[in-house]
């Protein structure tokens, strides 16, 4: 008969192979040099929130939420970045999946393109756009002569405008999460006899279904906070353009009240939609 000595046994708990370290210990064990500096980064993330509810004026709260211009900026903020976000996912994901599972020459110049948008100024993406997309645009010119679109200025502008800014946290997320994905799956089913698009429809999209839904909501949030290339490209007319972070902009110069309070609802949209997708979107973690 062996006997196992403490090392053994810790080591080896039954069947389960080696022990997962003791949560209650790793907490015991995290060193100030670590902690200072998280709880600092929590407290500078926090504040401005913890700010913007105690200055709120909770007293008036009503008054200024039965304001019709509030809702109707709110209701098409919603309506954009959801169809912003349904834009990115049919655009996105291929892309993504062509910087993932090919070789092909240019493509770290195409994947430094696709995030450019991450560092590039909002304002700046806005001009962009209007150089591309406006009348005298690129295929903007092209557009309004062939079929009559014109986009700038327009709902649908602003649709572009936040899906430009957002569809590269969705491609990041779902290349990321695609090459992580064991790529055996889709050669097995190919010797099966399944076409590349079947194996990608069939095998690859379920299997990176919490990265894409992890990007989708990345890219919802960033499209519903979008200022700089909406009012750039889109400009701010109410019920047409105007969305709630313009709302708040063109608020804080007269009503500063009206502003916190247009931003209050914000904050709890985004908040809301974040915690109840958060099982979902974290999964690809």
């Amino acid at each position: 008969m062996t006997s196992r000595t403490p090392s053994d046994a810790a080591a080896r708990p039954g069947r389960g192979g080696p022990r997962r370290p003791d949560a209650r210990r790793l907490r015991r064990g995290v060193p100030p040099a670590l902690l200072l500096p998280a709880l600092l980064g929590l407290a500078f993330l926090v504040l401005p929130l913890v700010g913007l509810l105690v200055r709120a004026p909770w007293s008036d709260l009503p008054r200024q939420l039965a304001d019709p211009q509030v809702w109707q900026a709110l209701r098409l903020s919603l309506t954009t970045a959801t169809a912003a976000t349904a834009v990115v996912l049919v655009l996105g994901v291929p892309l993504a999946w062509l910087l993932a599972r090919t070789e092909f020459p240019g493509r770290r110049l195409l994947r430094a393109l696709v995030t450019l948008p991450l560092v590039l100024p909002p304002v700046v993406g806005g001009v962009a756009l209007l150089l591309a997309l406006g009348r005298n645009g690129i295929a903007g010119r092209w557009l309004d002569s062939a079929f009559g679109i014109t986009l700038p200025f327009t709902t649908a502008g602003v649709v572009v405008a936040e899906a430009f800014v957002a569809m590269p946290f969705l491609v990041i997320s779902v290349e990321g999460t695609l090459r992580a994905a064991d790529p055996r799956f889709e050669e097995a089913a190919a010797t099966l006899g399944a076409s590349r698009l079947t194996a990608f429809r069939r095998v690859t999209l379920p299997l990176i279904a919490p990265g894409v839904a992890a990007g989708a909501v990345l890219a919802w949030a960033r499209a519903l906070g979008e200022f700089g290339a909406t009012i750039t490209f889109a400009g701010n007319f109410p019920g047409r353009t105007q969305t709630m972070p313009l709302a708040v902009y063109l608020a804080l110069q007269d009503d500063p009240e009206a502003a916190v309070t247009l931003s209050l609802v914000l904050l709890a949209v985004s908040v809301t939609v974040l915690a109840a997708l958060r099982d979902r979107w974290t999964a690809a973690a």
